[in-house]
């Protein structure tokens, strides 16, 4: 069992890392354009946002909405018990939380995939990038086909399908617009520094969906859950301040990340319906795909440097 948690909550660092890889570039670009004051304001403040509101409140808040039955108080009851009866209502709920995180998350992949400029590390990523026009198309169907299998297992997983693609597309907005402010954060001096932090803040929050979201294809257990992302929180924060020059050379992590995230987005809508797997399976697809990338952003270095060199 504790080799289990282990191998969990690595997972999940390393899923919070790659996941955040797109936030932590925006913070650092940003910060740049503030006085260090701020920076150390942002940094340690947002720190304490990030991982005890965010990342601290929001899986007790999905566990919540996946169990209408429980007050807020029940659920924090729910998330530390070990009692018979609580570990049942949990694997009652574990349907609704599951399929409606997983087309959270194939929806992301999917948006990624069809519609997000990106470094393509294989020619069928940039095939399927001209074809961008289809992804509304091939969204909406696979959102119809899910709901249509729902209905005939349990109408809540409708429901839970339908809340999952409605929180896709509310946050989807909202980060399709983060690069564009990006820009008017650091072109623009009217704004106060004050303003810059309180936008990479809810910035912050938005992004932290997708972690906390696909934590639960790791695991139900809401300690490991708060463990692994809030030290993989830490991680980002401490890449923002040092090594984000680092990062960004690696072309490929993004594209890393986009595919744990449908990976893992599958996984959940399957075991939605039944199907079973085995606890590591969640961390192995999160560690190849990290290692698959990292080597393809190692040769494209390594390619670059030999280029420029004469």
């Amino acid at each position: 069992m504790l080799w289990e948690s282990f191998i969990v909550i690595l997972g999940l660092i390393v899923f919070e890392v790659i996941s955040s890889v797109d936030n932590a570039i925006v913070n650092a670009h940003v910060l740049k354009t503030l006085p260090e004051r701020f920076r150390k304001i942002f940094l340690f403040w947002g720190l304490l946002l990030a991982v005890f509101v965010v990342r601290g409140v929001l899986p007790f808040v999905i566990i919540w909405i996946a169990s209408p039955g429980l007050s807020l108080p029940e659920v924090w009851g729910v998330a530390f018990s070990s009692e018979s009866h609580v570990e049942e209502y949990l694997e009652t709920s574990k349907p609704l939380l599951l399929l409606g995180g997983g087309m959270y998350l194939f929806l992301v992949f999917l948006a990624w995939l069809f519609l997000e400029e990106k470094k393509y590390a294989f020619f069928v990523e940039h095939f399927i990038h001209k074809q961008g026009v289809w992804f509304y198309f091939l969204s909406s169907l696979f959102f119809t086909v899910t709901i249509y299998f729902s209905i005939q297992k349990n109408p809540l997983l409708a429901l839970a399908a339908a809340i999952g693609t409605t929180a896709f597309f509310l946050t989807d907005g909202f980060k399709q617009n983060a690069e564009k402010k990006e820009q008017e954060l650091i072109r623009s001096p009217s704004l106060s520094a004050w303003s810059k932090i309180l936008y990479l803040e809810v910035l912050d929050a938005s992004f932290s969906i997708d972690g906390v979201v696909g934590a639960f294809a790791f695991t139900l257990s809401i300690p490991l859950i708060l463990i692994g992302n809030g030290i993989g929180a830490f991680v980002v924060r401490e890449f923002t301040i040092r090594g984000i020059d680092l990062i960004s050379k690696y072309a490929y992590l993004k594209n890393g990340a986009m595919y744990s995230i449908g990976m893992l987005g599958g996984l959940m809508i399957l075991e939605s319906f039944g199907r079973e797997f085995p606890f590591w399976l969640a961390p192995l697809n999160t560690f190849s795909l990290l290692a698959l990338f990292l080597f393809l952003s190692y040769k494209e270095i390594k390619k670059t440097q030999k280029n420029i060199s004469p």
